[in-house]
Protein backbone atom coordinates (compact mmCIF):
# COMPACT_ATOMS: atom_id res chain seq x y z
CA UNK A 1 0.00 0.00 0.00
CA UNK A 2 1.51 3.32 -1.05
CA UNK A 3 0.24 5.94 1.31
CA UNK A 4 0.29 9.16 -0.74
CA UNK A 5 -3.43 8.87 -1.71
CA UNK A 6 -4.73 8.13 1.77
CA UNK A 7 -5.23 11.30 3.81
CA UNK A 8 -8.65 10.78 5.42
CA UNK A 9 -7.93 11.01 9.15
CA UNK A 10 -8.97 14.19 10.95
CA UNK A 11 -6.10 15.90 12.85
CA UNK A 12 -7.48 15.24 16.33
CA UNK A 13 -7.93 11.51 15.72
CA UNK A 14 -4.51 11.35 14.08
CA UNK A 15 -2.91 12.93 17.13
CA UNK A 16 -4.65 10.41 19.39
CA UNK A 17 -3.56 7.45 17.26
CA UNK A 18 0.02 8.69 17.13
CA UNK A 19 0.00 9.04 20.90
CA UNK A 20 -1.22 5.47 21.22
CA UNK A 21 1.50 4.19 18.89
CA UNK A 22 4.18 6.02 20.83
CA UNK A 23 2.83 4.66 24.12
CA UNK A 24 2.94 1.15 22.65
CA UNK A 25 6.60 1.37 21.68
CA UNK A 26 7.40 2.93 25.05
CA UNK A 27 5.67 0.00 26.77
CA UNK A 28 7.65 -2.36 24.57
CA UNK A 29 10.82 -0.73 25.87
CA UNK A 30 9.70 -1.11 29.48
CA UNK A 31 8.90 -4.81 28.97
CA UNK A 32 12.27 -5.34 27.27
CA UNK A 33 14.18 -3.62 30.04
CA UNK A 34 12.35 -5.29 32.93
CA UNK A 35 12.34 -8.86 31.63
CA UNK A 36 15.78 -9.23 30.00
CA UNK A 37 18.63 -11.00 31.76
CA UNK A 38 21.68 -9.23 30.30
CA UNK A 39 22.87 -6.07 32.05
CA UNK A 40 23.89 -4.70 28.64
CA UNK A 41 20.16 -4.71 27.82
CA UNK A 42 18.47 -3.71 31.07
CA UNK A 43 21.22 -1.42 32.37
CA UNK A 44 22.98 -0.03 29.29
CA UNK A 45 19.71 -0.17 27.25
CA UNK A 46 21.38 -1.67 24.18
CA UNK A 47 18.10 -2.34 22.38
CA UNK A 48 15.34 -0.64 20.41
CA UNK A 49 11.68 -1.37 19.66
CA UNK A 50 9.44 -0.36 16.80
CA UNK A 51 6.24 -0.79 14.81
CA UNK A 52 6.25 -0.99 11.02
CA UNK A 53 3.44 -0.98 8.50
CA UNK A 54 2.53 -4.11 6.55
CA UNK A 55 4.82 -2.76 3.81
CA UNK A 56 7.82 -2.57 6.19
CA UNK A 57 7.80 1.21 6.71
CA UNK A 58 8.72 2.33 10.22
CA UNK A 59 5.82 4.21 11.83
CA UNK A 60 6.81 4.40 15.53
CA UNK A 61 9.85 3.52 17.65
CA UNK A 62 11.43 3.93 21.05
CA UNK A 63 14.49 6.15 21.32
CA UNK A 64 16.87 3.30 22.19
CA UNK A 65 19.94 2.71 20.05
CA UNK A 66 20.13 5.42 17.42
CA UNK A 67 21.79 3.12 14.92
CA UNK A 68 18.89 0.63 15.02
CA UNK A 69 16.55 3.33 13.66
CA UNK A 70 17.26 2.61 10.03
CA UNK A 71 17.69 -1.15 10.27
CA UNK A 72 14.11 -2.05 11.23
CA UNK A 73 12.78 -1.67 7.73
CA UNK A 74 15.73 -3.35 5.99
CA UNK A 75 15.70 -6.38 8.28
CA UNK A 76 11.93 -6.68 8.05
CA UNK A 77 12.05 -6.41 4.26
CA UNK A 78 14.59 -9.25 4.15
CA UNK A 79 12.16 -11.45 6.10
CA UNK A 80 9.17 -10.51 3.92
CA UNK A 81 11.16 -11.30 0.79
CA UNK A 82 12.20 -14.67 2.21
CA UNK A 83 8.62 -15.75 3.03
CA UNK A 84 6.43 -14.31 0.26
CA UNK A 85 2.79 -15.18 0.93
CA UNK A 86 3.77 -17.45 3.83
CA UNK A 87 3.25 -15.32 6.93
CA UNK A 88 0.51 -16.22 9.38
CA UNK A 89 -0.82 -15.12 12.78
CA UNK A 90 1.37 -16.45 15.58
CA UNK A 91 4.56 -16.40 13.52
CA UNK A 92 7.77 -15.12 15.08
CA UNK A 93 10.93 -14.53 13.04
CA UNK A 94 14.52 -14.05 14.13
CA UNK A 95 17.40 -12.58 12.18
CA UNK A 96 20.83 -11.26 13.08
CA UNK A 97 22.41 -11.11 9.63
CA UNK A 98 24.55 -8.03 8.86
CA UNK A 99 24.37 -8.82 5.14
CA UNK A 100 20.57 -8.71 5.10
CA UNK A 101 19.87 -5.38 6.74
CA UNK A 102 21.27 -6.03 10.21
CA UNK A 103 24.29 -4.80 12.12
CA UNK A 104 26.35 -7.63 13.62
CA UNK A 105 25.66 -11.14 14.84
CA UNK A 106 25.16 -10.05 18.47
CA UNK A 107 22.15 -7.87 17.57
CA UNK A 108 19.15 -10.18 17.39
CA UNK A 109 15.96 -8.91 15.76
CA UNK A 110 12.72 -10.57 16.83
CA UNK A 111 9.87 -9.83 14.46
CA UNK A 112 6.15 -10.59 14.78
CA UNK A 113 3.35 -9.92 12.28
CA UNK A 114 0.14 -8.36 13.59
CA UNK A 115 -3.08 -9.51 11.89
CA UNK A 116 -6.64 -8.25 12.18
CA UNK A 117 -9.63 -9.96 10.60
CA UNK A 118 -7.35 -12.20 8.53
CA UNK A 119 -5.36 -9.30 7.14
CA UNK A 120 -1.76 -8.31 7.88
CA UNK A 121 -1.81 -4.83 9.43
CA UNK A 122 1.60 -4.23 10.97
CA UNK A 123 4.81 -5.72 12.30
CA UNK A 124 6.29 -5.46 15.79
CA UNK A 125 10.08 -5.56 16.11
CA UNK A 126 12.70 -5.45 18.80
CA UNK A 127 16.46 -5.56 18.31
CA UNK A 128 18.73 -6.26 21.29
CA UNK A 129 22.40 -6.98 21.84
CA UNK A 130 23.00 -10.50 23.10
CA UNK A 131 26.02 -10.79 25.34
CA UNK A 132 27.40 -13.87 23.56
CA UNK A 133 26.49 -15.81 20.40
CA UNK A 134 29.54 -18.07 20.22
CA UNK A 135 32.49 -17.42 17.98
CA UNK A 136 36.18 -17.12 18.67
CA UNK A 137 36.11 -15.14 21.93
CA UNK A 138 33.74 -14.57 24.85
CA UNK A 139 31.33 -11.87 23.78
CA UNK A 140 31.61 -12.93 20.11
CA UNK A 141 33.47 -9.82 18.94
CA UNK A 142 37.14 -10.65 18.29
CA UNK A 143 38.75 -7.30 17.43
CA UNK A 144 41.08 -9.05 14.98
CA UNK A 145 38.49 -11.21 13.23
CA UNK A 146 39.05 -11.68 9.51
CA UNK A 147 35.81 -13.56 8.75
CA UNK A 148 32.21 -13.43 9.92
CA UNK A 149 32.54 -17.12 10.80
CA UNK A 150 34.70 -16.11 13.76
CA UNK A 151 31.93 -13.87 15.10
CA UNK A 152 29.39 -16.42 16.23
CA UNK A 153 26.04 -17.83 15.25
CA UNK A 154 24.04 -16.23 12.45
CA UNK A 155 20.34 -17.03 12.14
CA UNK A 156 19.49 -15.39 8.86
CA UNK A 157 15.75 -14.73 8.43
CA UNK A 158 14.53 -17.78 10.35
CA UNK A 159 10.95 -18.56 11.38
CA UNK A 160 11.28 -19.16 15.11
CA UNK A 161 7.61 -19.92 15.84
CA UNK A 162 4.51 -20.92 13.92
CA UNK A 163 1.13 -20.62 15.60
CA UNK A 164 2.94 -19.32 18.70
CA UNK A 165 4.75 -22.64 19.10
CA UNK A 166 8.49 -22.09 19.32
CA UNK A 167 10.70 -24.39 17.24
CA UNK A 168 12.61 -26.50 19.76
CA UNK A 169 15.31 -27.39 17.25
CA UNK A 170 16.18 -23.73 16.68
CA UNK A 171 16.19 -23.07 20.42
CA UNK A 172 18.59 -25.97 20.87
CA UNK A 173 20.87 -24.57 18.16
CA UNK A 174 20.96 -21.26 20.05
CA UNK A 175 21.63 -22.88 23.43
CA UNK A 176 24.43 -25.03 22.02
CA UNK A 177 26.17 -22.09 20.33
CA UNK A 178 26.43 -19.60 23.17
CA UNK A 179 28.65 -19.58 26.23
CA UNK A 180 25.79 -18.28 28.39
CA UNK A 181 22.70 -20.24 27.29
CA UNK A 182 20.54 -19.34 30.27
CA UNK A 183 21.03 -15.62 29.67
CA UNK A 184 20.48 -16.06 25.93
CA UNK A 185 17.16 -17.83 26.53
CA UNK A 186 16.14 -15.17 29.03
CA UNK A 187 16.84 -12.36 26.57
CA UNK A 188 15.03 -14.22 23.79
CA UNK A 189 11.97 -14.65 25.99
CA UNK A 190 12.12 -10.95 26.85
CA UNK A 191 12.12 -10.03 23.18
CA UNK A 192 9.22 -12.38 22.47
CA UNK A 193 7.24 -10.84 25.34
CA UNK A 194 8.03 -7.41 23.91
CA UNK A 195 6.61 -8.08 20.45
CA UNK A 196 3.61 -9.86 21.94
CA UNK A 197 2.68 -6.87 24.09
CA UNK A 198 2.88 -4.74 20.96
CA UNK A 199 0.47 -7.10 19.22
CA UNK A 200 -1.93 -6.96 22.17
CA UNK A 201 -1.91 -3.16 22.29
CA UNK A 202 -2.32 -2.82 18.51
CA UNK A 203 -5.29 -5.16 18.68
CA UNK A 204 -6.83 -2.86 21.28
CA UNK A 205 -6.37 0.10 18.92
CA UNK A 206 -7.84 -1.90 16.05
CA UNK A 207 -10.85 -2.90 18.13
CA UNK A 208 -11.45 0.75 18.96
CA UNK A 209 -10.78 2.42 15.60
CA UNK A 210 -10.84 -0.34 12.99
CA UNK A 211 -8.30 -1.39 10.42
CA UNK A 212 -9.03 1.24 7.73
CA UNK A 213 -8.54 4.16 10.11
CA UNK A 214 -5.35 2.70 11.59
CA UNK A 215 -3.86 2.09 8.15
CA UNK A 216 -4.89 5.59 7.05
CA UNK A 217 -3.23 6.94 10.19
CA UNK A 218 -0.02 5.09 9.35
CA UNK A 219 -0.13 6.65 5.87
CA UNK A 220 -0.89 10.15 7.15
CA UNK A 221 1.90 10.10 9.75
CA UNK A 222 4.47 8.93 7.23
CA UNK A 223 3.34 11.33 4.50
CA UNK A 224 3.23 14.29 6.88
CA UNK A 225 6.81 13.58 7.98
CA UNK A 226 7.92 13.32 4.34
CA UNK A 227 6.33 16.67 3.45
CA UNK A 228 7.90 18.36 6.44
CA UNK A 229 11.33 16.91 5.63
CA UNK A 230 11.09 18.09 2.03
CA UNK A 231 10.06 21.56 3.19
CA UNK A 232 13.12 21.83 5.44
CA UNK A 233 15.44 20.73 2.65
CA UNK A 234 13.80 22.98 0.05
CA UNK A 235 14.48 25.98 2.31
CA UNK A 236 18.22 25.25 2.17
CA UNK A 237 20.38 26.54 -0.68
CA UNK A 238 21.38 23.89 -3.19
CA UNK A 239 24.99 22.81 -2.94
CA UNK A 240 27.59 20.08 -2.78
CA UNK A 241 29.40 19.48 0.51
CA UNK A 242 32.28 17.06 0.90
CA UNK A 243 34.29 15.64 3.77
CA UNK A 244 37.17 13.24 4.26
CA UNK A 245 38.37 11.49 7.37
CA UNK A 246 40.47 8.56 8.57
CA UNK A 247 39.57 5.34 10.39
CA UNK A 248 42.46 4.47 12.69
CA UNK A 249 43.14 0.85 11.77
CA UNK A 250 40.83 -2.13 11.47
CA UNK A 251 41.98 -4.40 14.33
CA UNK A 252 44.24 -6.44 12.06
CA UNK A 253 46.40 -3.55 10.87
CA UNK A 254 47.01 -0.11 12.37
CA UNK A 255 47.27 1.45 8.91
CA UNK A 256 44.95 4.47 8.48
CA UNK A 257 41.88 3.93 6.29
CA UNK A 258 40.79 7.05 4.34
CA UNK A 259 37.02 7.52 3.86
CA UNK A 260 34.98 10.20 2.14
CA UNK A 261 31.45 11.42 1.41
CA UNK A 262 29.80 13.90 -0.93
CA UNK A 263 26.49 15.45 0.16
CA UNK A 264 24.34 16.98 -2.57
CA UNK A 265 21.34 19.16 -1.71
CA UNK A 266 19.16 19.76 -4.76
CA UNK A 267 15.64 21.11 -4.43
CA UNK A 268 13.89 19.04 -1.78
CA UNK A 269 16.25 16.05 -2.05
CA UNK A 270 19.51 15.06 -0.36
CA UNK A 271 22.02 12.47 -1.57
CA UNK A 272 24.85 11.06 0.53
CA UNK A 273 27.38 9.50 -1.85
CA UNK A 274 30.13 7.29 -0.41
CA UNK A 275 31.64 6.40 -3.77
CA UNK A 276 35.42 6.30 -3.48
CA UNK A 277 35.58 4.66 -0.06
CA UNK A 278 37.92 1.66 0.14
CA UNK A 279 36.90 -1.98 -0.22
CA UNK A 280 35.97 -3.93 2.90
CA UNK A 281 39.03 -4.26 5.10
CA UNK A 282 40.49 -7.36 6.70
CA UNK A 283 39.35 -6.48 10.23
CA UNK A 284 35.87 -6.21 11.76
CA UNK A 285 35.25 -2.45 11.55
CA UNK A 286 33.29 -2.98 8.32
CA UNK A 287 29.55 -2.43 8.33
CA UNK A 288 26.84 -3.71 6.03
CA UNK A 289 24.65 -1.55 3.81
CA UNK A 290 21.80 -1.62 6.34
CA UNK A 291 24.02 -0.14 9.04
CA UNK A 292 25.35 2.49 6.61
CA UNK A 293 21.84 3.63 5.68
CA UNK A 294 20.91 3.78 9.36
CA UNK A 295 24.03 5.80 10.20
CA UNK A 296 23.16 8.38 7.56
CA UNK A 297 19.49 8.46 8.60
CA UNK A 298 20.50 9.34 12.16
CA UNK A 299 22.32 12.47 10.99
CA UNK A 300 19.65 13.34 8.42
CA UNK A 301 17.00 13.23 11.15
CA UNK A 302 19.12 15.63 13.24
CA UNK A 303 19.05 18.01 10.30
CA UNK A 304 15.33 17.97 9.44
CA UNK A 305 13.55 17.30 12.76
CA UNK A 306 15.74 16.32 15.72
CA UNK A 307 12.96 16.41 18.32
CA UNK A 308 10.06 14.76 16.46
CA UNK A 309 9.11 11.09 16.72
CA UNK A 310 10.80 9.10 14.01
CA UNK A 311 9.13 7.29 11.14
CA UNK A 312 10.08 6.30 7.62
CA UNK A 313 8.55 9.42 6.09
CA UNK A 314 11.35 11.65 7.33
CA UNK A 315 13.80 9.71 5.15
CA UNK A 316 11.89 9.69 1.85
CA UNK A 317 13.86 12.69 0.53
CA UNK A 318 17.17 10.95 1.32
CA UNK A 319 19.21 8.81 -1.05
CA UNK A 320 22.30 6.91 0.11
CA UNK A 321 24.68 5.86 -2.66
CA UNK A 322 27.54 3.42 -2.15
CA UNK A 323 28.91 0.64 -4.35
CA UNK A 324 28.77 -2.89 -2.91
CA UNK A 325 31.70 -4.46 -1.13
CA UNK A 326 33.16 -1.35 0.50
CA UNK A 327 34.02 -0.79 4.14
CA UNK A 328 30.50 0.66 4.51
CA UNK A 329 28.71 -1.96 2.38
CA UNK A 330 30.49 -5.14 3.38
CA UNK A 331 29.38 -8.47 1.99
CA UNK A 332 29.71 -12.00 3.33
CA UNK A 333 32.08 -13.13 4.77
CA UNK A 334 33.72 -9.78 5.60
CA UNK A 335 33.81 -9.41 9.40
CA UNK A 336 31.42 -6.85 10.91
CA UNK A 337 31.63 -7.51 14.65
CA UNK A 338 32.81 -3.99 15.48
CA UNK A 339 30.54 -2.48 12.81
CA UNK A 340 29.70 0.53 14.98
CA UNK A 341 33.31 1.70 14.66
CA UNK A 342 32.82 1.87 10.90
CA UNK A 343 29.23 3.10 10.86
CA UNK A 344 29.91 5.94 13.29
CA UNK A 345 32.61 7.09 10.90
CA UNK A 346 29.94 7.26 8.18
CA UNK A 347 27.76 9.33 10.51
CA UNK A 348 30.67 11.61 11.34
CA UNK A 349 31.52 12.09 7.66
CA UNK A 350 28.03 13.39 6.94
CA UNK A 351 28.15 15.47 10.13
CA UNK A 352 31.55 16.92 9.16
CA UNK A 353 30.38 17.83 5.66
CA UNK A 354 27.31 19.66 6.96
CA UNK A 355 28.65 21.29 10.16
CA UNK A 356 30.13 24.45 8.55
CA UNK A 357 27.01 24.80 6.40
CA UNK A 358 24.43 24.24 9.17
CA UNK A 359 26.07 25.52 12.38
CA UNK A 360 22.69 25.74 14.12
CA UNK A 361 22.27 21.94 13.83
CA UNK A 362 25.75 20.41 13.89
CA UNK A 363 28.81 20.63 16.11
CA UNK A 364 32.53 20.09 15.65
CA UNK A 365 33.90 16.54 15.75
CA UNK A 366 33.31 14.25 18.72
CA UNK A 367 35.19 11.37 20.30
CA UNK A 368 33.05 9.23 17.97
CA UNK A 369 34.04 5.72 19.01
CA UNK A 370 31.86 3.75 21.42
CA UNK A 371 35.12 2.91 23.22
CA UNK A 372 33.91 -0.58 24.11
CA UNK A 373 35.91 -3.03 26.18
CA UNK A 374 35.17 -6.64 27.05
CA UNK A 375 36.31 -8.19 30.32
CA UNK A 376 35.66 -11.92 30.61
CA UNK A 377 36.72 -14.86 32.70
CA UNK A 378 35.53 -16.81 35.70
CA UNK A 379 34.42 -15.69 39.13
CA UNK A 380 35.81 -17.14 42.35
CA UNK A 381 32.88 -19.58 42.25
CA UNK A 382 33.94 -20.79 38.81
CA UNK A 383 31.06 -19.15 36.92
CA UNK A 384 31.81 -17.67 33.53
CA UNK A 385 31.24 -13.91 33.18
CA UNK A 386 31.33 -11.52 30.24
CA UNK A 387 31.26 -7.79 30.83
CA UNK A 388 30.74 -5.37 27.92
CA UNK A 389 30.42 -1.64 28.32
CA UNK A 390 30.53 1.43 26.07
CA UNK A 391 32.10 4.57 27.46
CA UNK A 392 31.03 8.19 27.21
CA UNK A 393 33.23 10.94 25.81
CA UNK A 394 33.46 14.53 24.64
CA UNK A 395 31.34 16.01 21.86
CA UNK A 396 32.37 18.92 19.71
CA UNK A 397 31.64 22.57 20.38
CA UNK A 398 28.76 24.31 18.64
CA UNK A 399 28.86 27.71 16.98
CA UNK A 400 27.31 29.25 20.11
CA UNK A 401 28.21 27.03 23.07
CA UNK A 402 30.79 24.64 24.48
CA UNK A 403 30.62 20.96 23.63
CA UNK A 404 28.83 18.42 25.82
CA UNK A 405 31.01 16.42 28.20
CA UNK A 406 30.64 12.71 29.02
CA UNK A 407 27.91 11.95 26.47
CA UNK A 408 27.52 8.63 24.64
CA UNK A 409 28.60 8.28 21.02
CA UNK A 410 26.39 9.35 18.12
CA UNK A 411 25.53 5.74 17.22
CA UNK A 412 24.11 4.81 20.59
CA UNK A 413 21.36 7.27 21.52
CA UNK A 414 19.82 6.62 24.92
CA UNK A 415 22.39 4.24 26.38
CA UNK A 416 24.24 4.42 29.64
CA UNK A 417 27.18 3.15 31.65
CA UNK A 418 26.57 0.43 34.18
CA UNK A 419 25.86 1.74 37.63
CA UNK A 420 28.94 1.05 39.71
CA UNK A 421 26.94 -0.79 42.36
CA UNK A 422 25.46 -3.24 39.85
CA UNK A 423 28.75 -3.73 38.03
CA UNK A 424 30.60 -4.60 41.23
CA UNK A 425 27.81 -6.92 42.33
CA UNK A 426 27.70 -8.80 39.01
CA UNK A 427 31.38 -9.10 38.08
CA UNK A 428 34.75 -9.58 39.83
CA UNK A 429 35.62 -5.95 39.14
CA UNK A 430 36.02 -2.82 41.23
CA UNK A 431 35.59 0.69 39.84
CA UNK A 432 38.35 2.89 41.21
CA UNK A 433 37.83 6.11 39.29
CA UNK A 434 35.31 7.86 37.08
CA UNK A 435 35.88 11.50 36.24
CA UNK A 436 36.62 13.94 33.42
CA UNK A 437 39.71 13.53 31.25
CA UNK A 438 41.09 16.97 32.02
CA UNK A 439 44.68 15.87 31.40
CA UNK A 440 43.87 15.00 27.78
CA UNK A 441 41.85 18.16 27.42
CA UNK A 442 39.36 19.20 24.77
CA UNK A 443 39.66 21.18 21.55
CA UNK A 444 40.23 24.85 22.31
CA UNK A 445 38.22 27.52 20.56
CA UNK A 446 35.90 30.45 20.97
CA UNK A 447 33.76 27.61 22.27
CA UNK A 448 35.70 24.59 23.49
CA UNK A 449 34.88 20.93 22.99
CA UNK A 450 33.35 18.77 25.70
CA UNK A 451 35.53 16.62 27.93
CA UNK A 452 35.96 12.88 27.75
CA UNK A 453 36.20 10.64 30.79
CA UNK A 454 38.60 8.40 32.67
CA UNK A 455 37.17 5.16 34.06
CA UNK A 456 39.29 2.61 35.90
CA UNK A 457 38.50 -1.02 36.69
CA UNK A 458 40.50 -3.16 39.08
CA UNK A 459 40.37 -6.86 38.20
CA UNK A 460 39.61 -9.12 41.17
CA UNK A 461 40.20 -12.48 39.47
CA UNK A 462 43.33 -13.93 37.88
CA UNK A 463 42.98 -14.79 34.22
CA UNK A 464 40.49 -12.08 33.34
CA UNK A 465 40.74 -11.42 29.59
CA UNK A 466 40.61 -7.92 28.13
CA UNK A 467 39.69 -7.09 24.54
CA UNK A 468 38.80 -3.71 23.08
CA UNK A 469 38.66 -1.59 19.97
CA UNK A 470 38.72 2.21 20.09
CA UNK A 471 38.45 4.44 17.06
CA UNK A 472 39.99 7.94 17.02
CA UNK A 473 43.07 6.52 18.69
CA UNK A 474 45.37 8.37 16.25
CA UNK A 475 43.18 10.92 14.41
CA UNK A 476 41.59 13.42 16.81
CA UNK A 477 38.10 14.95 16.55
CA UNK A 478 38.11 17.88 14.13
CA UNK A 479 37.65 21.53 14.97
CA UNK A 480 35.59 24.02 12.94
CA UNK A 481 36.25 27.62 11.85
CA UNK A 482 39.64 27.85 13.50
CA UNK A 483 38.80 25.72 16.52
CA UNK A 484 41.47 23.25 17.62
CA UNK A 485 41.17 19.49 17.25
CA UNK A 486 40.09 17.44 20.25
CA UNK A 487 42.00 14.66 22.01
CA UNK A 488 42.42 10.92 21.41
CA UNK A 489 40.84 7.78 22.83
CA UNK A 490 42.88 4.95 24.37
CA UNK A 491 42.78 2.28 27.02
CA UNK A 492 45.60 1.20 29.29
CA UNK A 493 46.63 -1.70 31.49
CA UNK A 494 48.46 -0.89 34.71
CA UNK A 495 50.18 -4.02 35.98
CA UNK A 496 49.79 -4.56 39.71
CA UNK A 497 53.11 -6.41 40.01
CA UNK A 498 55.33 -3.88 38.22
CA UNK A 499 53.37 -0.66 37.80
CA UNK A 500 54.09 -0.83 34.06
CA UNK A 501 51.51 1.02 31.93
CA UNK A 502 50.71 -0.19 28.39
CA UNK A 503 48.38 1.79 26.12
CA UNK A 504 46.20 0.39 23.34
CA UNK A 505 43.94 1.56 20.56
CA UNK A 506 42.73 -1.87 19.50
CA UNK A 507 43.57 -5.11 21.32
CA UNK A 508 42.67 -8.67 20.36
CA UNK A 509 43.33 -10.22 23.77
CA UNK A 510 45.33 -9.71 26.94
CA UNK A 511 45.19 -11.90 30.02
CA UNK A 512 45.19 -9.94 33.29
CA UNK A 513 46.18 -10.79 36.83
CA UNK A 514 44.32 -9.97 40.03
CA UNK A 515 44.94 -6.33 40.93
CA UNK A 516 45.71 -5.18 37.41
CA UNK A 517 43.92 -1.97 36.44
CA UNK A 518 42.18 -1.31 33.14
CA UNK A 519 42.00 2.42 32.49
CA UNK A 520 39.71 3.80 29.77
CA UNK A 521 40.50 7.31 28.54
CA UNK A 522 38.10 8.94 26.08
CA UNK A 523 38.85 12.05 24.11
CA UNK A 524 37.53 15.59 24.18
CA UNK A 525 35.60 17.09 21.27
CA UNK A 526 36.83 19.63 18.76
CA UNK A 527 36.56 23.39 19.28
CA UNK A 528 34.64 26.00 17.26
CA UNK A 529 36.19 29.32 16.34
CA UNK A 530 39.64 30.76 17.14
CA UNK A 531 40.69 30.32 20.80
CA UNK A 532 41.58 34.01 20.96
CA UNK A 533 37.88 34.81 20.82
CA UNK A 534 36.96 32.85 23.93
CA UNK A 535 35.14 34.81 26.60
CA UNK A 536 37.36 35.60 29.60
CA UNK A 537 34.59 34.69 32.03
CA UNK A 538 34.28 31.22 30.42
CA UNK A 539 38.01 30.64 30.86
CA UNK A 540 37.78 31.70 34.50
CA UNK A 541 34.84 29.33 35.03
CA UNK A 542 36.82 26.42 33.57
CA UNK A 543 39.71 27.27 35.88
CA UNK A 544 37.42 27.27 38.93
CA UNK A 545 35.96 23.93 37.87
CA UNK A 546 39.40 22.38 37.49
CA UNK A 547 38.86 21.67 33.79
CA UNK A 548 41.92 23.60 32.69
CA UNK A 549 45.19 24.47 34.41
CA UNK A 550 46.49 28.01 34.78
CA UNK A 551 49.42 27.10 32.51
CA UNK A 552 47.08 25.81 29.78
CA UNK A 553 44.86 28.89 30.11
CA UNK A 554 47.93 31.08 29.61
CA UNK A 555 49.45 29.05 26.75
CA UNK A 556 46.24 28.41 24.78
CA UNK A 557 44.14 31.48 25.50
CA UNK A 558 46.68 34.04 26.72
CA UNK A 559 44.73 34.26 29.97
CA UNK A 560 46.41 35.40 33.19
CA UNK A 561 44.60 35.22 36.50
CA UNK A 562 44.32 38.51 38.31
Amino acid sequence: MHSDTRQTVDPVTLEIVQGKLLSIVDEMGIVMQRTSMSPVIYEVLDFACGICTADAELVAQTNGITLFTGTFGTQLRSVIDTYPGDVRPGDIFVTNDPYHGGTHACDFAIIRPVFWQDGLVAWALTVAHWIDVGGAVPGSLPPDATSSFQEGLRLSRIRLARGDVLNDEILRIIRENTRLPQIAMGDLNAQIATVRIAETRLEEVLARYGRPLLEDSFAALIDTAARRARAVIAALPDGVYEATDVIDGDGVSAAPIPVRVKITIAGDRVEADFTGCPPAVAGPVNCGAGALHSAVKSVFKAMVAPHDPSNEGWFRPLTVTAPPGTIFTAEKPAPTGWYYEGSVQASELVWKALAPFLPDRFTAGSYSSLCVIYLSGRTAAGEEFIHIEPTHGGWGAAADQDGASAVISLTDGDTYNYSIELLEAKFPLRVLRYDFNTAGGAGAGRFRGGYGVVREYETLADGTVLTGSFGRNATPPWGVAGGHDGSLNRFEVVEAATGRVTAYGRLSERRLMKGDIVRIVTGGGGGWGPPAGRDRAAIAADLRAGLISPAAARDIYGYEEA
